[in-house]
């Protein structure tokens, strides 16, 4: 038995701040003001100035990917692409692998204003495979070893630009493909472990992982099942199948199906194919892409909902937010059910009559509060093509909450780096204070509507009796520190059914034959 005093910051209905929280055997067995007598005896941790959170939860994250590229190089803090190819050049030397992988490159972030070329790859790697993904995880830059290996595969697809090297859309997931397809299930799994880890260094102590990124049978779907399910020191994942095939979730016995790549329904701004109900300003112009018509997009959701999952779709731009929603509001019009928790993903830009649909049907909004003010994709930049006028509507997250919709955090790893602090600090110093919320509000978002959104709000998200005790201290407490001060909150430690979060990393086959058989929810 442990009894926590200090600041223990509840998340309950009233987001109450007690002084002290007793767990027992991995569960919260009090929270209150006053210490009863059968707990006095209990081993005291004094927390001072700290604080007591919950454990954070990722909402949207493509945790095989985030692991494959958490492991390569990473260049979005390059302020130049002369910086990125210097970094590419000692990668190579340090690197046995046979094709490399960088992750994170923005033409907005760069001195040289562009991405750096298939020629400039090959001056700093031309006798292995490279390809460079960029920031948005929508396009890559191919060196010109790696486009011989692929041209017949790619020539014929939208997106294939072999003079510059880069790579989107159709062509861009075929790339991608071919890498994870090269991978081996024990270099993934090691991989994944030392992902894991990364993250509850972060306080993080669930994932939601969208899942289905090019291997073979969905490979990559089932061996993150088997993954999460061998996990021993409590972190949790729950596993998304990007697919509008049910039975890729119903032939693995999951209860929820959806994401990205296949469940896009547009594309991003970063990579000028986010479906836009008006035009995009710049000269480029268009009004992106919608991947599917809402006919496809219907049957999909009718038939997932009569399947009883829980369904999430990718919606960057407005024309693909109302795909969404006119889709779902469909299918509960066709089969209603009262608790399915559907969800839209990224909703940056929503429009009011999808809003509507959103609070009246309880649609769920797993967002990315890290693209405010976010440095790969800056304000000058998305301001350069969409305008003023719809620049200060982008991630509204004060009229999700007014409108009753619940919001929850996630970083859509790899595209920004997993940190419920930095998700909080954007949420409450939103630069568009119309739309900025409280931290209690933001603090909300990263914790209990993360768990809501899977269905684990009954044993996790909040501190109270019966629920597990999954928790954060943080080294200051967020309710009483000044907004600007929200970045430099650290988390300490992370415990995990009441015990201080120990590493996953052993060996692969071990952790393969106990996921196998475990019965463990993911």
């Amino acid at each position: 038995m442990r009894c926590y005093h200090g600041n223990i910051l509840s998340v309950n209905d009233t987001d109450a701040v007690f002084q002290y929280l007793v767990e027992e055997n991995g569960k919260i067995v009090y929270v209150g003001d006053e210490l009863p007598a059968p707990f006095q005896s209990a081993e005291m941790v004094e927390l001072g100035e700290k604080a007591l959170v919950p454990a954070f939860v990722d909402t949207h994250q493509h945790f095989a990917s985030f692991s494959t590229f958490h492991a390569g190089l990473n260049v979005m803090d390059a302020e130049s692409n002369v910086q990125i190819l210097s970094m590419v050049k000692d990668f190579v030397a340090s690197s046995s692998a046979k094709t490399l992988i960088a992750f994170g490159a923005s033409p907005y972030s760069v001195a040289e204003r562009r991405l750096v070329s298939r020629q400039e790859l090959d001056t700093v790697c031309p006798d292995r495979e490279i390809m460079v993904i960029k920031y948005d995880g929508h396009a890559c830059i191919v060196n010109s070893k790696l486009l011989k290996k692929l041209d017949k595969k790619l020539c014929s697809l939208r997106g294939y630009h072999p003079d510059t090297g880069e790579m989107n859309q159709e062509a861009f997931f075929a790339v991608s493909d071919y890498i994870t397809g090269s991978l081996s299930i024990p270099e993934l799994f090691s991989n994944m472990q030392r992902a894991v880890d990364f993250m509850a260094s972060k306080g993080i102590g669930m994932v939601h992982t969208v899942s289905g990124v090019g291997f073979v049978a969905n490979l990559d779907i089932t061996m993150e099942k088997v993954f999460a399910a061998g996990l021993t020191n409590g972190m949790q994942l729950r596993v998304y199948p990007q697919s509008m095939n049910v039975k890729v979730a119903t032939s693995r016995k999951l209860p929820r199906i959806g994401g990205c790549f296949e469940c896009a329904l547009d594309g991003c701004f970063g990579s000028h194919d986010a479906a836009m109900n008006a035009p995009y300003v710049d000269s480029i112009g268009g009004d992106g892409v919608l991947y599917y018509s809402d006919q496809k997009v219907i049957d999909f959701c009718k038939a997932a909902n009569r399947a009883g999952l829980q369904i999430e779709m990718h919606a960057i731009g407005d024309k693909a937010f109302d795909q969404a929603t006119r889709a779902l509001k469909a299918a509960l019009d066709d089969y209603p059910r009262p608790d399915h928790r559907h969800g839209i993903i990224h909703d940056c830009l929503p429009t009011e009559e999808g809003l509507a649909i959103c609070r009246d049907y309880n649609i769920c909004m797993p967002v990315q509060s890290a693209f405010i003010n976010w440095k790969q994709e800056p304000d000058d930049y998305l301001e350069s093509i969409l305008g003023a006028e719809r620049l200060g509507q982008l991630n509204p997250l004060r009229s999700f909450r007014d409108a009753g919709i619940v919001v929850s955090f996630g970083s859509d790893a790899p595209c920004t780096t997993p940190d419920p602090i930095v998700w909080m600090d954007r949420a409450v110093n939103n630069p568009n204070r119309d739309q900025a919320v409280s931290i209690q509000d933001a603090l909300r978002m990263c914790t209990y509507n993360g768990y809501y959104t899977s269905f684990d709000e009954a044993e996790r998200g909040s501190l109270e009796p019966g629920k597990i005790a999954d928790m954060v201290v943080l080294s200051a407490n967020p309710y009483t520190v000044a907004p600007e001060q929200i970045c430099k909150l650290k988390v300490e430690q992370l415990y995990l059914a009441g015990k201080p979060y120990e590493s996953c990393r052993e060996k692969v086959l071990s952790a393969a034959l106990r996921g196998l058989h475990s019965k463990q929810k993911v």
